[in-house]
C-alpha cells in the first residue's frame, strides 16, 4: 500500500537529529528521503555505536537514501543544486547563513524551481542576536526554559533525552506537512523556519500562559501540584506513578485504597485547591503507606478504583509491556550484515496510507551513483 507521501522527492541536509528526524518522519509517510553527507565521514552520528550499524545514526534514518557529495567543491555544488532542482523539500539544519554561501539557500534554488518547499532549522532562529550561536539539544531546553521545568534548579541535571531536537524535528514536520497542502493550492512552494529555541518554547505554552496570567516563574513542582501528580517507591522498591488531575472520583478512589477515609472531609485533602497548597505533607503521608506492600498490589487496587496509575517502567519493562506488544511499537528491520535491528516505529496509525518502516539507515553514499548519474546530462556518474 502506497504511503500518503508516495511520489514526493526530500533532500536533507542535516545530521544529528533535529533535521534527520524531520526527514524519518516524512520518509515514514512514504517520501523518498536523500540525505546528502560529506564523503570522509558523512553524519556525525554514524560513529556512535559499532562500526557495522550505529543505533544512534539508525534511530533517525530509516527509509533513506544516502549520496556523498563533497560540498566544498564545485562538482558537489552543482550535483547538490541538480538534487534541490528535483525535491519536492529540501530540509537542512546547518547553522544560519551557511546554505547560502553554498549557493544552496531558497532563494537561490527556488530561481530554477518554484515548487520547492525548504525547510531550514537552526538553534536561534536564522535572525536575531543569537542567529550564529551554535545551537545543540540542551542549550535549546535551558535557553527556551523547558529545562527549569524538568530538573531541580538549585541542583539542576541535565535530561536523559534530547527533546529539543526531537520537538523542532516534529514541528519541521508539521510545517512541511501543511506547505505541501498549500502548494497543492497554490501550484508554488514557500520556505519554513523553526528552531530549537522556537520549537521548545511553543512546547511550553502552558506553563508560559500561566505566567503570562500571574507573573509566577514556574518550576518542576508548579504543575505537579497543579495537576495532582505523584510518584512513589513500593515496598518492593519499584516506583510508579499516579495522576489525580481534576475529577474527584480519582481522589475518593485513592483514599479508599490507601484506607484514609477521612481524608475525604479533612480540610487539609478535601479539594484539589487544599491539596495543591498541602501537597508536600500527602505526599509524604502516601509514601509512608506505599511503602508497605510491593507495587503490583498497589497498581491492581489503584486501577480496580479507577486511579490514573502507571509503574515507572525503564526500556526493559516497556518493551516486554503487554500493550506495547500489543500496538507493535518494536518493529525489527531487516539488515543485511547484523540479519536484522530494533527500531521504535512512529507514534502514528492511519487506516488508508499507514506509515512504515521500508529500510534500516543506509551505508554511507549508498546510492550516490544511482541517484546523482540519473541527474547528470547523459546520465555520467
Amino acid at each position: 500500500m502506497a504511503g500518503a507521501l508516495d511520489g514526493i522527492r526530500v533532500v536533507e541536509f542535516a545530521s544529528y537529529v533535529s533535521g534527520p528526524y524531520a526527514g524519518m518522519m516524512i520518509g515514514d509517510l512514504g517520501a523518498e528521503v536523500i540525505k546528502v553527507e560529506s564523503p570522509d565521514k558523512g553524519d556525525p552520528f554514524r560513529s556512535w555505536g559499532r562500526v557495522t550499524y550505529s543505533p544512534t545514526f539508525g534511530s533517525v534514518n530509516r527509509n533513506k537514501k544516502s549520496v556523498a557529495l563533497d560540498l566544498k567543491t564545485a562538482q558537489g555544488k552543482a550535483d547538490a543544486r541538480l538534487l534541490a532542482a528535483s525535491a519536492d523539500v529540501i530540509i537542512e539544519n546547518f547553522r544560519s547563513g551557511a546554505m547560502e554561501r553554498l549557493g544552496l539557500g531558497y532563494d537561490a534554488l527556488k530561481v530554477d524551481n518554484p515548487r520547492l518547499i525548504y525547510c531550514a532549522i537552526t538553534g536561534f532562529g536564522d535572525t536575531g542576536p543569537y542567529a550564529k550561536r551554535p545551537g545543540y539539544d540542551t542549550v535549546g531546553q535551558a535557553t527556551s526554559g523547558l529545562l527549569s521545568l524538568l530538573t531541580d534548579m538549585d541542583d539542576p541535571r541535565p535530561m536523559g533525552i534530547s527533546i529539543s531536537d526531537h520537538l523542532s524535528g516534529m514541528v519541521a514536520a508539521q510545517g512541511i506537512l501543511a506547505a505541501l497542502v498549500a502548494r497543492g493550492v497554490s501550484g508554488v512552494g514557500q520556505r519554513i523556519d523553526t528552531s530549537l529555541l522556537e520549537a521548545t518554547l511553543s512546547f511550553c505554552g502552558e506553563n508560559a500562559a500561566n505566567y503570562f496570567e500571574n507573573g509566577k516563574t514556574p518550576s518542576r513542582a508548579t504543575r505537579t501540584h497543579r495537576a495532582q501528580v505523584f510518584a512513589f517507591v513500593a515496598g518492593d522498591g519499584k516506583p510508579f506513578v499516579i495522576h489525580l488531575s481534576s475529577p474527584q472520583k480519582f481522589w475518593e478512589g485513592l483514599v479508599r485504597v490507601v484506607g484514609k477515609p477521612e481524608w475525604v472531609l479533612d480540610e487539609r485533602f478535601s479539594a484539589r485547591a487544599a491539596r495543591s497548597r498541602n501537597y508536600d505533607q500527602l505526599h509524604n503521608e502516601l509514601s509512608s503507606i506505599f511503602k508497605s506492600a510491593p507495587r503490583g498490589d498497589w497498581i491492581d487496587k489503584l486501577l480496580a478504583e479507577d486511579v490514573p496509575a502507571a509503574p515507572l517502567n525503564n526500556f526493559a519493562d516497556v518493551f516486554s509491556d503487554p500493550q506495547v506488544e500489543h500496538l507493535g511499537m518494536r518493529v525489527d528491520v531487516p539488515h543485511k550484515i547484523l540479519g536484522k535491528v530494533g527500531l521504535v516505529r512512529g507514534g502514528l496509525r492511519m487506516s488508508g496510507t499507514p506509515p512504515t518502516i521500508r529500510s534500516v539507515s543506509p551505508e554511507l553514499g549508498e546510492h550516490t551513483q544511482e541517484i546523482i548519474s540519473a541527474l547528470r546530462p547523459g546520465g555520467k556518474s
